[in-house]
């Protein structure tokens, strides 16, 4: 069997402070303890790491100049050369994340992904790569943003992050070195106490996705809520899908979001809108393949405008 390889991940884009953050945690004799560690550089920023600093007798460094030499192959070879027990790697902004996780060895671990971003920049980053700062944000374990003064919205950062993970830790670090952590409480945006939780149009892709994370807690609420209807053969007598389309990053990443309906009427024509008034049930259905997941036992369907914005989106 394989020795597991321990990957820390430092991603964000150009100048956001990662080169600094590495040579600081190298620098730290708690992870500095002699093993022989490989660093990939896979771009070069104004700062450049100082080996004699830290631990350079087992510390090696090689550079990547191109996604294409992240492939399983060439890197099981450099772990091989320096004999490296684990591996540090410096990530592009501007490459995919795939190209890094399809390339990793199998025993290739991550065991902590870090991503770094200028506070007083991101916004703007985010609105013109909105792709790429997706891209890292999502599988991020904490994201820090430098360079952070009080005039600097802390919720605005917040909502984009949160937009795209809702699990990593942020923190906001301050150009003396003093870090804030977030504190920000991300309430839902309708009352789940309410007799009937009403889910506006904005709110399907929230509504969806807690649903989905933390399912159980909906059992037996009352919703209602506005959905373009779906139907097909291969679904059993009674039961069709209502949904919406939900975009996480950009238009390429549309997909439909749709729920399985229990509904004793005629069914609703295909493609048409409806209001549905509907006790949520978590059990099983030929609807989700034979899992269980959350069918809405429809108490009231009644015809529905087509809302002003079709695609639904979480920020």
């Amino acid at each position: 069997m394989e020795r597991e390889i321990p990957v820390y991940l430092f991603t964000g884009f150009l100048e956001a402070g990662k080169t600094q953050f590495m040579q600081g945690t190298l620098e730290d004799p708690r992870f500095c303890d002699g093993e022989n560690t490989l660093i990939l550089m896979c771009e070069e920023g104004e700062i450049e790491l100082d080996p004699p600093k830290f631990c350079d007798k087992n510390t090696y460094i090689e550079v990547i100049d191109d996604a294409s030499q992240l492939a399983v192959e060439d890197l099981t070879k450099l772990v091989e050369k320096y004999d490296a027990k684990r591996v540090l790697i410096e990530y592009n902004g501007m490459w995919d994340m795939e190209e890094l996780f399809y390339g990793m060895p199998d025993n290739w671990i991550i065991y902590q992904e870090f991503m770094f971003a200028d506070s007083t920049t991101f916004v703007q980053y985010n609105a013109n790569m909105r792709q790429q700062a997706f891209n890292k944000l999502k599988t991020c374990d904490c994201i820090v943003f430098n360079r952070y003064n009080d005039s600097i919205d802390r919720m605005e950062l917040h909502k984009i992050v949160r937009g795209a993970n809702r699990r990593c830790d942020i923190v906001y670090e301050r150009p003396d070195g003093s870090v804030i952590p977030d504190d920000i409480v991300d309430p839902l945006p309708f009352d789940l106490n309410a007799d009937v939780v009403e889910i506006a149009d904005k709110d399907y892709a929230i509504w969806y996705r807690d649903m989905d994370e933390e399912m159980d807690k909906y059992d037996g609420k009352v919703v209602r809520v506005k959905g373009i209807c779906a139907n097909s053969s291969k679904l059993p007598a009674g039961i069709f899908v209502i949904g919406r389309e939900v975009m996480t990053c950009c238009e390429a990443d549309i997909k439909p979001a749709g729920l399985a309906c229990e509904y004793n009427g005629p069914k609703p024509a295909p493609r048409s809108w409806v209001m549905i008034t509907a006790k949520i049930s978590i059990k099983k259905t030929k609807a989700y393949g034979n899992k269980v997941g959350p069918v809405l036992v429809i108490q009231k369907l009644e015809p529905a405008e087509e809302p002003e914005e079709t695609v639904c989106t979480f920020y």
